[in-house]
């Protein structure tokens, strides 16, 4: 289902990143980890992938300045943001790390009749974000070769390619991109992303993957990623990393390296049910 105006990025102009983390304090389902994950995500950018410190948004619910709060609208607001004035070959960035759910598909593009979401620290009065708005917001905008790779623990982030037999004809319609987007999850839809604990502090188990793997050789291709990450996951977690892109990847080689971006969004920890 490869968009026919799709092109490969060379990731060799502009970066810009957004960070989220939310741990939801005092309310249900209070997280732990989160923030931390989106400091060390943040810190990574800056110190490994010289992302300059101006070209990255950080939303956290730790933030004193209320501008920085990851309220849905300040999510909504810091997402535009990143993809605003984009160009063919720029690397997005995107991370989050919080709740994720499910809700009633009520357009007719999922085949499972489901919508996947992510839960603003406001989301109890301000709503979710639900997968088409996310689309519509970071995804739809994008030029022909332009990178937005997206890692999270379900399948929200729709990318523009499933596979065939699992689309509807409004996903063809609504989610095909020729924009480059990359889509890491951090477990099967099936399964939940698992917390741990690293050098004292609480952190997400694919999050610190991850960056442990990329650290350990910045010019590794995704396919070798994905690898890497099965193998330090699989020695404690039953939980399975997966990718998938808009567009055709080989299963053997360096041809998919980008090393300037690791773009992702993740989902955290047991998801909510919503009505």
């Amino acid at each position: 289902m490869q968009h026919p105006d799709f092109q490969l990025s060379r990731c060799t102009g502009r970066k810009k990143a957004l960070c989220i983390g939310i741990n939801y304090v005092g309310q249900r389902n209070e997280l732990r980890g989160c923030v931390n994950d989106a400091s060390s995500v943040y810190h990574f950018l800056v110190d490994y992938q010289h992302y300059k410190k101006e070209d990255i948004v950080y939303l956290s619910d730790e933030a004193q300045d209320p501008r920085s709060h990851p309220t849905r609208a300040n999510m909504l607001n810091a997402m535009r943001w990143l993809v605003q004035d984009a160009h063919p070959h720029d690397s997005l960035f995107f991370h989050y790390s919080g709740h994720g759910g499910q809700t009633k598909d009520l357009d007719g593009d999922e085949v499972d009749g489901l919508d996947e979401v992510i839960f603003p620290v406001d989301y109890e009065h301000a709503g979710t974000i639900i997968d088409d708005v996310l689309h519509e917001t970071m995804v739809k905008p994008l030029p022909p070769g332009c990178r937005l790779t997206s890692c999270h623990s379900g399948s929200y982030h729709s990318n523009g390619r499933v596979k065939q037999g699992q689309v509807t004809r409004r996903f063809k319609e609504r989610k095909s991109t020729p924009a480059d987007v990359i889509s890491w999850s951090g477990c099967m839809d099936s399964q939940t992303s698992a917390d741990t604990v690293e050098n004292g502090l609480a952190v997400g188990a694919m999050s610190y993957a991850f960056i442990k793997v990329l650290k350990r050789n910045p010019e590794i291709s995704y396919m070798k990623l994905l690898q890497g990450l099965r193998e330090i996951l699989n020695k404690r977690y039953s939980q399975k990393p997966q990718l998938s892109s808009s567009h055709r990847m080989p299963r053997r080689g360096n041809g998919v390296v980008c090393p300037a971006v690791i773009i992702h969004a993740f989902m955290r920890c047991a998801a909510i049910e919503l009505g």
